[in-house]
């Protein structure tokens, strides 16, 4: 999978990024993404990730991750034909961006380290980029078990 990873904060260590980009690596291959997927993952603080909230979301506040799925359903959407595979275009899945300073209290709040909780929350918004959520019990029973079950294979555990 191509991920394109920005620091806006450029807080965080190559090894930081690098660990993001193999649990995304390993998340893809878990459920059986294409390789030449591509997706986008941008790290920045809260006044970004509030400004993003509050222009997309409709919420005025800082907050840990967003995701934007490039392939979400809609009523507008018009299927691409190809004439044959030659032309296709890579997918691409869409953007997560995430809060550093969110990561540090949280990883403080839940009592674990910075590294698992930048693990969860890309984690996180991957599985948004892929039609998962949380908004029913149902749902969010089958994500956050989704989810678990991703970390713990990775072994990226609390």
């Amino acid at each position: 999978m191509d991920i394109t990873m920005v620091d806006e904060t450029q807080e965080l260590t190559t090894e930081q990024m690098a660990n993001v980009e193999k649990l995304l690596d390993f998340a893809a291959d878990f459920l059986k993404i294409a390789p030449d997927t591509e997706m986008s993952v941008t790290f920045m603080d809260n006044a970004a990730i509030r400004e993003i909230n509050r222009d997309y979301r409709g919420k005025d506040a800082p907050t840990d991750v967003i995701s934007f799925a490039i392939e979400e359903e809609g009523e507008d959407e018009i299927p691409i034909i190809f004439e044959d595979e030659a032309d296709m275009l890579p997918r691409n899945l869409g953007d997560i961006m995430i809060s550093v300073e969110r990561t540090h209290e949280q990883a403080e709040e839940y009592g674990h380290s910075f590294e698992r909780e930048l693990g969860f929350l890309a984690l996180h918004g991957f599985l948004h980029l892929n039609g998962y959520d949380h908004m029913e019990p149902e749902d969010e029973k089958v994500m956050f078990g989704l989810q678990k079950e991703i970390l713990d294979a990775y072994g990226l555990k609390r």
